[in-house]
């Protein structure tokens, strides 16, 4: 029995819903569910439904801003779903969203599969009797079918690729690569550990984490050349979740050293038996060694030798991320519209964010059309 289902199981001994109405509860203080969000979060295995995630950035950028966060029951009282909400803007429209967002790769209710027909039913209801103008659902995973729930219009689409095992061994997950890939699996680390003196790091010392995330944030720094990403521009943030992720044994930080020195980094999460890799960072004078795949290699070898289901890519359609993966979970972001005015301006919103973003990513795809054509981009 995999860690999901004896999660699941251990919920739902007394019984699911099957679309039956919920009771929709306010709640004041994120305190007050956080037991049932953390038995939730461990079935959905998404480190950013957690109650951690949440709790950490609504303190971090919740600001002045009203919490809308309510909890579902069914009829015997148990709590089926969260809905992690709250009130971006209130003028000139009412404007709610998902506490997390920007940083999350994935957010949406917290519930169990059987129970979203019931729980967006009751966001549904919510969001009517709030008067809210515009709802945004950003990057909810599309498989969930929240949008078809909701009756929500899809906005934006965005990648988000998948290693699933199905596997025994790491030589069997090589076969099912192509030829050149399990050639440059092989010969890439073997030639670097030929060269130098390589050692793969896990962070797992508390008295230690702040210098092994010094290292990972001056590598993140150094593959984009000083400039700012939203991953640096949220460091404090970053840090601290980092903390909180190794007290539960959620933190899969990486390092790769050579000679000595922490030369890339993979940053990331477990929950369950699903592995997540989110930020990345390489010493660019090491670019013709490989280092930034070498060390993506060994994270997800180690993810199928510890038993993991899968190991997600996260966010992005970056090349080298689909020479690993086999499958891609597109998330979407979903929108809800109470008026035909706040409807215009969402549309008018989102084709500028559009032009934003194609214009980031020709910039991205140029700096790195400009880098050594046969190092891999992590």
């Amino acid at each position: 029995m995999t860690a999901a289902a004896a999660a699941l199981d251990a919920i739902s001994d007394e019984g699911r819903s099957q679309a039956s109405p919920v009771r929709i509860e306010r709640v004041e203080a994120l305190e007050d569910v956080r037991d049932d969000w953390e038995a939730l979060a461990s079935v959905t295995q998404n480190v950013f439904s957690t109650w951690e995630w949440a709790s950490l950035w609504w303190k971090r950028f919740g600001g002045s801003r009203t919490l809308f966060v309510h909890a579902c029951r069914s009829a015997d009282g148990r709590v089926v779903g969260i809905l992690p909400l709250y009130f971006w803007r209130r003028r000139p429209f009412r404007v709610v969203r998902f506490v997390g967002h920007g940083e999350a790769d994935q957010l949406g209710p917290v519930c169990l599969p059987e129970d979203r027909p019931a729980v967006a039913d009751a966001l549904r209801s919510l969001l009517a009797d709030a008067r809210a103008d515009v709802f945004l659902a950003e990057r909810a995973a599309r498989e969930e079918g929240w949008g078809a729930l909701l009756g929500a219009a899809e906005l934006h689409a965005e990648p988000s690729p998948v290693v699933r095992f199905g596997v025994e061994t790491w030589e069997d997950f090589l076969r099912t690569r192509s030829r050149n890939f399990r050639d440059q699996a092989r010969r890439r680390e073997r030639r670097l550990a030929e060269r130098h003196e390589i050692r793969f790091r896990l962070a797992t010392d508390p008295e230690t984490l702040d210098r092994d995330l010094d290292a990972l944030f001056s590598l993140h720094r150094a593959r984009w050349s000083g400039t700012q990403t939203d991953f640096g521009r949220r460091e404090a943030f970053h840090r601290e979740f980092a903390a909180r992720a190794l007290e539960r044994g959620w933190l899969r930080l990486w390092l790769l050293e050579v000679d000595g020195h922490p030369r890339a980094a993979i940053h990331g999460f477990r929950l369950g038996d699903v592995e997540s890799f989110y930020q990345s960072g390489r010493d660019p004078a090491f670019d013709d060694r490989s280092v930034g795949f070498v060390v993506l290699l060994h994270a997800i070898r180690e993810a199928l030798g510890d038993g993991m289901y899968e190991y997600r890519l996260l966010l992005g359609g970056e090349a080298y991320k689909y020479r690993f993966a086999n499958e891609d979970r597109e998330v979407v972001t979903l929108a809800t519209t109470r008026t035909r005015r706040a409807h215009a301006v969402l549309a008018g919103a989102v084709a500028a964010r559009r032009s934003r973003a194609k214009l980031r990513s020709w910039r991205e795809t140029r700096r790195e059309s400009t880098s050594q054509p046969d190092s891999p981009r992590v």
